[in-house]
């Protein structure tokens, strides 16, 4: 009786081992790997991206006061200053100021190296070829500036086409001087000097290397007071409705900061 249960328990361990041997293996489910943290909280938009790292990217040109300029400490300040810092306050970011040469504030903007501009700068048709603009903030008039010695008069501003003229480049000023005197005839080309800040402006108006300086009321003031320079004319002369540059279709940001 003892042998036949042993040989039934080897029996029933064989037919068991042969079940589990031929039995489907199970197959191991793939291990998917985690998203990354792009993949899940990827920015829709510029605004979405400027609220996710906590900070809004400006480029200015700092030396255009009194709407920008370094303090004595080195730190932004003016009138566009406060501005761009109020507007990142509301949108609850820090601001970021990146000081950049005007010239070079389109091409930023439209390179994406920062968020936005703000400089005192008119949104005009050839510039919303490149970027949008926010709404305008600010309007001024436009001023002559002479050295302080100087006998110039002028009545209209086509009058100092006989003369030589400092603006500062990549302005609206400049597009002015080319297209109300340079193009009809009425000055040469080698008459008109652009430089990349308004303190060079000035230097060279009183070292006598330019006659005249064309120049926003703003800082022609600022100049006359600062730099010893004297304003000789001030009205509506060109288009300089002043906005903020954005890189184009970004209408969140757009929307935000207006």
């Amino acid at each position: 009786m003892m042998k036949k249960t042993i040989k039934l328990i080897l029996v029933l361990s064989f037919i068991a081992a042969l079940l589990i041997a031929c039995a489907p293996k199970a197959t191991p489910t793939p291990e998917v790997p985690a998203p990354t943290k792009e993949e899940v909280a990827a920015p829709a938009n510029l605004l979405e991206e400027v609220q996710a790292r906590g900070k809004l990217i400006v480029g200015t040109s700092a030396d255009y006061p009194p709407f920008e300029f370094l303090d004595d400490d080195g730190n932004f300040a003016g009138y566009d200053m406060d501005l761009i810092r109020e507007i990142g306050k509301r949108m609850g970011v820090e601001v970021e100021i990146q000081d950049l040469g005007f010239d070079a504030l389109i091409a930023a903007v439209q390179g994406r190296k920062v968020d936005c501009a703000i400089a005192a700068m008119a949104a005009t048709d050839e510039r919303k070829q490149s970027v949008d603009f926010t709404q305008s903030y600010n309007a001024q008039k436009q001023s002559f500036v002479v050295a302080p010695d100087s006998d110039i008069e002028i009545s209209t501003p086509t009058d100092v086409a006989a003369y030589k003229i400092g603006v500062q480049s990549g302005t609206t000023l400049d597009s002015w001087v080319v297209e109300n005197l340079i193009d009809p005839g009425l000055m040469t080309e080698e008459n008109l000097s652009r430089y990349e800040r308004t303190d060079q402006i000035a230097l060279d108006l009183k070292a006598g290397r330019i006659d005249v300086a064309f120049l926003d009321a703003g800082p022609a003031q600022d100049l006359q007071k600062n730099m010893d320079v004297k304003v000789i004319y001030t009205d509506f002369i060109a288009e300089t409705g002043q906005a903020i540059a954005l890189p184009q279709g970004e209408t969140a940001l757009k929307d935000a900061m207006d």
